[in-house]
């Protein structure tokens, strides 16, 4: 089973508290912005500054399912979903998907279906958080 500590708190996480905070992790992660993992991380920071448009909309979700498939093996998408997003900047995705709980070890027998809740506030995308729907 994954396991971590999490990077707030210094509590232990198992699971799928586990994924959804590296998942949290990949999204806040501009690609190519850390030296020894070039190829780590999302160009979803790139979005950053950009009305929250059509456009803006369809290259979120493209950005973040391209990351979690380059980043993220225990999770794979399956559904992308705007939940809430309004004139306030505020917005909620939710990312539907099978969490394979063995899948960091590449051993894909094992599934749940689960969701995540990724929301973000206003222009700045630093503060994107994941949570376990």
């Amino acid at each position: 089973m994954r396991s971590g500590v999490n990077q707030r708190t210094g509590t232990w996480l198992e699971g799928f508290e586990h994924c959804v905070q590296s998942i949290g992790m990949i999204l806040r992660t501009r690609l190519a912005s850390r030296p020894w993992a070039r190829d780590f991380g999302s160009r979803v920071p790139d979005l950053q500054d950009q009305n929250a448009a059509n456009r803006f909309l369809i290259e979120f979700a493209r950005d973040t399912v391209e990351a979690l498939e380059a980043d993220e093996p225990g999770f794979v998408v399956s559904e992308f979903r705007l939940d809430e997003g309004g004139r306030d900047g505020r917005f909620v995705f939710i990312i539907v998907g099978l969490f394979y709980p063995r899948g960091h070890l590449g051993d894909y027998s094992l599934t749940e279906s689960r969701e995540i809740a990724v929301s973000g506030q206003g222009r700045d995308l630093s503060g994107l958080e994941a949570v376990a729907a």
